[in-house]
C-alpha cells in the first residue's frame, strides 16, 4: 500500500513538472547584451531642438491622417510669438502651391507655462498615392515641406508602416528616430504612446513638449504619425491645479476620431492601403458600457476584410508581458477585450509602456472563468501576435529585468532600444522586422513572416 501511494505521488509530481515545463518552455531570450549605460536627455541647446530662423517662424510641424480612408491630412504647427496665419498653401508642384486651406488656432496654459499659438489645418479631398508640397507661415518666415498620400484602400495594396513607442528625447531617442528615417519605404509611423515625457520634469515642464515637437519635426512633418495615448500623456496633476487629463496632448496632437464614430480623440480607427487600424486607449475608461467599450463593439463588425484584410490594433499597456516592469498592468483590458481580438481575427496587437522588446506566439487566454482553472495562455491560430515595442529610448531607461523562466507564450524578447517595420506585401503576407539601435540601420534582430488571419490563417514563420 505504501509503495502504491509512493508511486502515485511520483506520478503526480511528474505531471506537475511536465505541466510546468509546457507552461514555461518559452521561446528565445536574446543573447545580445546592450552595454549598460543610463539614458541621458539631449541638452536644450542640441541641434535637434533648434528653433527655425525668422520671426515667428512655424515650428513643431507634424502631420497625421485626417479622415477615415487617407484622402485627408491634418497639418499642425506652432508659432511662438503671435498668431500669424493658420492657412496652408499646398499643391503637387513645389513651385505652384495652388490650393489653400484655412485652419483653426488654439493655445493653453499649464501651471506656470503658456503655449505658443497652435495651428491645425485639414487638407481634404486629396488624390491618393500622390506627392504634395505644402507651406506654412508668412513671407520670409514661411517653411515648405511635403508628404505622400497613401494608395487608395484595397485588399492587395502593398504598404509599409514604421513602429515606435515610448520615444522621449534622449541621445538614444535620436538614434531610434535616425534609424527609422533611414528606411525610406515606411509611408507612415504607428506610434504606440508616450511622446515627450514632459511629465517627468519638475512641474510637468511643458517646454519639453516644445522641444519634442521640434525634435520629431524632421520626420513628423513628412510622414503621418498615427497617435496612441500613453500614461505620460495624461498630465493629470491636481497638486498643480491641473485637473484636466491629456490637456497638452489634445491641444497639440489631433486625431480623426469623429470619422470613425468615436466620441473622444483617444480611441478611433483609420483605413490605410490594405490595413484597418484600431487605436485603443489604455488610460481612458474601457469597462462595460463605457464609450470606448461601446465604440469597439460597434467598430469591429464594420471591418471589411475583403477591403482591408489586415486588422491591426494599437494600445499602450501590453496585455502579454514577461518583464518585471508594468507586469499585468494591462490585464483588466485584456480580460475585457481579448475575446474580441480572437473573434474578429486581429492579425497583430502593438503596445508600448515596457521599455524593451518582446514578440509572442499566437495565443489566447479567454477560456479562464475563475472557477475552471484554465488560466494559462494556449496556442490559438485565430489570435493575434502581441508585440511590445516600448523601446524608443526615453529617459527612464531600459526594462532589463525579465521573468524567469521565459513563459511559453513569449517567442522572442530583448532588452534593447529600437524600432520596427511592418511591410504588407498583399492580402495574405506581411514581413515584419525589428531593428535594435546598436546594429547597422538595415540589420534585423528579429523577423517574422505574417500570414493573414482572415485569408491565410496558417502558421507564421520566423
Amino acid at each position: 500500500m505504501a509503495g502504491l501511494l509512493l508511486n502515485q505521488k511520483v506520478f503526480v509530481s511528474l505531471v506537475l513538472l511536465v505541466g510546468l515545463f509546457l507552461r514555461c518552455n518559452g521561446g528565445v531570450t536574446s543573447s545580445y547584451r546592450r552595454k549598460l549605460a543610463g539614458t541621458v536627455d539631449m541638452p536644450l541647446d542640441a541641434d535637434v531642438f533648434r528653433v527655425p530662423p525668422g520671426y515667428n517662424a512655424p515650428q513643431q510641424v507634424h502631420i497625421t491622417q485626417g479622415d477615415l480612408t487617407g484622402s485627408a491630412v491634418i497639418v499642425s504647427w506652432v508659432t511662438p510669438d503671435e498668431p500669424g496665419s493658420s492657412k496652408v498653401h499646398y499643391g503637387k508642384d513645389e513651385n505652384k502651391l495652388d490650393h489653400t486651406a484655412k485652419g483653426i488656432l488654439t493655445k493653453y496654459s499649464y501651471y506656470n507655462y503658456t503655449s505658443g499659438y497652435i495651428h491645425h489645418c485639414l487638407l481634404k479631398d486629396l488624390e491618393y498615392d500622390t506627392l504634395y508640397y505644402y507651406e506654412v507661415g508668412k513671407k520670409e518666415s514661411a517653411r515648405q515641406f511635403w508628404f505622400k498620400t497613401p494608395p487608395k484602400v484595397g485588399p492587395d495594396v502593398p504598404y509599409t508602416f514604421g513602429l515606435i513607442g515610448d520615444l522621449g528625447q534622449t541621445f538614444d531617442s535620436n538614434i531610434t528616430l535616425s534609424h527609422f528615417e533611414s528606411n525610406p519605404t515606411a509611408g507612415a509611423l504607428l506610434f504606440v504612446g508616450d511622446l515627450s515625457y514632459a511629465d517627468n520634469y519638475p512641474f510637468h515642464d511643458n517646454v519639453r513638449w516644445d522641444t519634442w515637437g521640434r525634435f520629431t519635426e524632421r520626420t513628423a512633418a513628412y510622414k503621418p504619425f498615427i497617435w496612441t495615448t500613453g500614461n505620460h500623456e495624461i498630465d493629470f496633476a491636481p497638486e498643480l491645479g491641473e485637473k484636466e487629463p491629456f490637456k497638452p496632448f489634445t491641444h497639440r496632437y489631433p486625431t480623426p476620431y469623429l470619422d470613425s464614430g468615436s466620441t473622444a480623440p483617444f480611441w478611433y480607427s483609420i483605413k490605410r492601403a490594405s490595413a484597418h487600424i484600431i487605436v485603443l486607449a489604455s488610460y481612458s475608461a474601457y469597462g462595460k458600457y463605457t464609450p470606448q467599450y461601446n465604440w469597439l463593439l460597434e467598430e469591429l463588425p464594420k471591418v471589411n476584410r475583403s477591403e482591408t484584410p489586415w486588422l491591426i490594433v494599437l494600445l499602450h499597456s501590453p496585455w502579454y508581458n514577461s518583464y518585471n516592469y508594468h507586469y499585468m498592468e494591462g490585464e483588466t483590458m485584456r480580460v475585457q477585450f481579448e475575446y474580441l481580438m480572437v473573434q474578429y481575427k486581429v492579425d497583430v496587437v502593438f503596445a508600448g509602456h515596457v521599455h524593451a522588446y518582446e514578440r509572442t506566439h499566437r495565443i489566447s487566454n479567454i477560456a479562464y472563468n475563475i472557477t475552471n482553472g484554465q488560466c494559462s495562455p494556449v496556442p490559438d491560430k485565430n489570435a493575434p501576435v502581441y508585440i511590445t515595442i516600448g523601446d524608443g529610448g526615453n529617459i527612464e531607461g531600459l526594462a532589463s529585468n525579465m521573468t524567469e523562466p521565459q513563459p511559453s507564450y513569449s517567442a522572442f524578447r530583448e532588452a534593447s532600444f529600437g524600432h520596427a517595420i511592418f511591410d504588407i506585401k498583399n492580402r495574405t503576407h506581411a514581413y515584419y522586422t525589428w531593428h535594435r539601435n546598436q546594429d547597422g540601420n538595415a540589420v534585423s534582430a528579429d523577423t517574422m513572416w505574417f500570414t493573414n488571419r482572415y485569408y491565410y490563417p496558417t502558421n507564421d514563420s520566423t
